[in-house]
C-alpha cells in the first residue's frame, strides 16, 4: 500500500492507495511543530480503525508547500515505517513535465502534481482551478505542460481580511447565500453576497480571460474543498475532481517504483 501525504498550508492530507484507488483519507490541521512522534500516535489509531497493519505500507510520497513541517513527516516515515519518503519533485519523483514559466522550481508541489493527475485523466488543454488557503488557477495544455497560471487570495483569507479590518463586522459561515439575489437587505446577507458572488464572479471573469489566451477550448477542472460548494452556483467548472493532488502523487509515486 502507498501513504500519500499532501502537506498544505491550512491542512496535512494523508491518504491511503490499494493501487490506484484510495482506501482511506484521513486530515489534520498543520501544525510544524507537530512531531513525527505525534503523527505517528494519530495515524496509527486511524490505520488500527481501518483494519491495517503499519507494515502493510510499502511506500510513502509527500508533497509539501510547508517547509517547515517537512522534517517531522520524513521523521514519521523513517521511524515508524521503515521507509524513505518520496518527496514530490526530487529525486525519483521528479516531475515528468515541461514547466514553462520563468521560475520553474518556483512551482508549488501541489500545483505540479494536480497539473500532472489533471493531464493523465482529461484530454487537451486544462485550466486547474485548486480552492485551498489561497485559490490557484493553473494552464496546462495538450501535451501536459504546465504553462502558469494565477494565484488568489483563497475565500477564507478574503473573509478574514474583511472581519479582521472592520470594526463592526461579524464573523459569517461560508456558505451559498439563500437567493440569487445581489442587493441584500441585512449585513450578513451583504457579507455573503459580497464574498461568494463576488468569489464567483471573479472566478468566471478570470477562467474567460485564460480561455482567451489560450486561445483554444480548454476543459476546467475544479479541486479543493470549496469545489463542490460553487459546483452548484456557476457553469465554469467541466469536472469535480477532489482527489486530484492524491492521484498526482499515486501517479509520481507508481513512476518511481517502475524505475
Amino acid at each position: 500500500m502507498l501513504l500519500a501525504i499532501d502537506l498544505g498550508n491550512t491542512n496535512v492530507v494523508f491518504a491511503l492507495f490499494e493501487g490506484r484507488q484510495v482506501r482511506a483519507r484521513w486530515r489534520i490541521a498543520t501544525d510544524p511543530r507537530r512531531t513525527g512522534d505525534e503523527y505517528a500516535v494519530w495515524l496509527s489509531q486511524l490505520l488500527a480503525l481501518e483494519g491495517v497493519e503499519r507494515s502493510a505500507i510499502d511506500g510513502i510520497i509527500v508533497s509539501t508547500v510547508v517547509p517547515r513541517a517537512l522534517h517531522n513527516i520524513q521523521v514519521l516515515a523513517r521511524k515508524y515505517f521503515g521507509l524513505e519518503p518520496l518527496i514530490a519533485g526530487e529525486g525519483a519523483a521528479e516531475y515528468p513535465m515541461q514547466i514553462d514559466v520563468e521560475q520553474p522550481r518556483s512551482l508549488g508541489a501541489d500545483r505540479a502534481v494536480n497539473a500532472i493527475a489533471a493531464h493523465a485523466r482529461y484530454p487537451g488543454d486544462l485550466i486547474i482551478v485548486d480552492f485551498g488557503t489561497a485559490t490557484t488557477f493553473d494552464a496546462v495544455d495538450f501535451n501536459g505542460a504546465y504553462k502558469g497560471g494565477i494565484i488568489a487570495p483563497g475565500l477564507n483569507l478574503s473573509l478574514d481580511a474583511l472581519v479582521g479590518n472592520t470594526a463592526k463586522l461579524p464573523r459569517i459561515a461560508i456558505e451559498a447565500p439563500r437567493t440569487e439575489s445581489v442587493i441584500g437587505t441585512n449585513t450578513e446577507d451583504q457579507m455573503l453576497i459580497g464574498v461568494f458572488w463576488g468569489y464567483v464572479a471573479m472566478m468566471e471573469g478570470l477562467i474567460a480571460r485564460m480561455k482567451t489566451e489560450i486561445g483554444r477550448p480548454a476543459k476546467v477542472i475544479a479541486t479543493g474543498g470549496l469545489a463542490v460548494l460553487f459546483q452548484q452556483h456557476t457553469r465554469i467548472f467541466d469536472a469535480v475532481d477532489a482527489d486530484l493532488t492524491l492521484d498526482g502523487l499515486a501517479i509520481l509515486a507508481e513512476r518511481a517504483r517502475s524505475q
